[in-house]
């Protein structure tokens, strides 16, 4: 069961801010990525041709977040069998992600911070977290005891997944975004101890 100081840390863990974002999309745009945030969904094809619209100086690798979009599932997966991989115990009584809650509660927040990594692809602003929301992201994991080196094994391994979908001719170009919240999350386990 949840306490209520888990809950209120839920609430305020917002990985997401676009509040810098002003210098490179309009108001409108700007709405359209905050609307999914708020609805916690990717943006959708009619979403991302309204950015590219509005913001067509940031739209060159809109296909790339729709790609890793659609391919979400697979590179969710991928990204947990190479946890498997490198932590085999890690879901059996005595594991970091025991029991299946736990490690259901990982997979949905590896799918959360592929979703989060393509709104600043879609974007083209490697500057897309909130300091304030990873701070209570950090509170919440240590509340949970959540195991952040396998969460950061876990983000390299969506980023290795997302990567082999793209063109390789993209990587350099795409592989910030995914390095941007990499660095965060390991922050975690070298601040505030």
């Amino acid at each position: 069961m949840l306490t209520d100081r888990i809950k209120e840390l839920i609430a305020r863990a917002r990985i997401v801010s676009f509040a810098s974002w002003d210098s490179s999309h309009p108001a409108a745009s700007i709405a359209i990525f905050q609307a999914a945030e708020d609805a916690r969904v990717y943006l959708t094809d009619d979403d991302c041709a309204k950015i590219a619209v509005l913001s067509p100086q940031t739209s060159q690798l809109i296909p790339v977040g729709q790609l890793l979009r659609d391919r979400v599932v697979e590179i969710v997966e991928e990204a947990r069998a190479d946890l498997y991989t490198q932590f085999p115990q890690i879901t059996e009584p005595g594991g970091g992600l025991y029991p299946p809650e736990r490690a259901e509660a990982c997979w949905r927040d590896f799918w959360h911070y592929l979703r989060t990594i393509t709104y600043g692809i879609v974007g083209s602003n490697t500057e897309y977290t909130s300091a304030d929301g990873l701070d209570n992201l950090r509170l919440l994991y240590q509340e949970l005891q959540v195991p952040i080196d396998a969460m950061t094994v876990g983000l390299e391994g969506l980023k290795i997944a997302s990567l082999r979908r793209i063109d390789p001719s993209q990587h350099a170009i795409v592989s910030p975004y995914f390095d941007h919240l990499i660095t965060q999350l390991k922050s975690f386990t070298t601040s505030h101890e």
